[in-house]
C-alpha cells in the first residue's frame, strides 16, 4: 500500500530548471527536516505525560522521514537491501510532553565514519505565547547495512542526500 505523503520538509527539486540564487536565505547549510507528531492519550504513562519510551518512538519516525526526504523512502531501502541499525541512542528529556501537543522533531545528520553515522534531533513545543519549548534533543548513531545484514559503507548517495543543502519555502 502506498505511503501517505511526507510531513517532512519540503524538498529540492532534482530538475536542471530548478535555479537557486547565491546566499538565498530559504537555504539551510545543513538540511533539516521537520517532522510534527501530535501526541495520543494511547503514549500517555499514569502520570498523565509521554511515557518516556514512546519519545525513541517520535524520534525514530522523525529519522525515516528525513531518509526519505532525501531519497531514501523505505522501498529505496528494501530494493537495495540496505537498513539503518540503531547502535547507540543518548536522549535528554528537558519537558514534559501532553495529550494534544504538537511536537516538532528536526534532525540532521551531523557526522559520518565509514560504516555508521550520527543524526542529531531535537523536538520542540510551540507555546500559546508563540515562544517554543525543547522537550527532548537526541544524538543516534546508526549503522548502515547491506544485503547480508553485514556492516558496509554509508553509501555515497546518502551521504549527499542527507548533506546536500536544501530549499524551505
Amino acid at each position: 500500500a502506498p505511503r501517505p505523503p511526507s510531513t517532512g520538509a519540503p524538498r529540492m527539486s532534482d530538475s536542471p530548471e530548478t535555479l537557486i540564487p547565491a546566499g538565498d536565505p530559504r537555504v539551510t547549510e545543513t538540511p533539516v527536516t521537520e517532522t510534527t507528531v501530535v501526541v495520543r492519550s494511547s503514549e500517555l504513562d499514569s502520570f498523565g505525560h509521554v511515557n518516556h519510551a514512546v519519545f525513541l518512538n517520535y524520534f525514530e519516525h522523525a529519522r525515516f522521514e528525513a531518509l526519505e526526504a532525501a531519497g531514501f523512502s523505505w522501498s529505496v531501502l528494501e530494493e537495495r537491501g540496505w537498513g539503518i541499525f540503531v547502535v547507540r541512542i543518548e536522549v535528554d528529556y528537558l519537558a514534559e510532553a501532553r495529550r494534544g501537543d504538537h511536537l516538532v522533531v528536526r534532525t540532521h545528520a551531523e557526522s559520518f565514519r565509514r560504516t555508521s553515522m550520527l543524526l542529531v534531533q531535537s523536538m520542540t513545543r510551540r507555546e500559546a505565547d508563540g515562544g517554543t519549548t525543547v522537550v527532548s534533543e537526541a544524538r543516534v548513531t546508526a549503522v548502515w547495512v547491506g544485503p547480508g545484514r553485514r556492516p558496509m559503507r554509508v553509501p555515497d548517495e546518502v551521504r549527499k542526500g542527507l548533506t546536500t543543502p536544501r530549499l524551505h519555502p
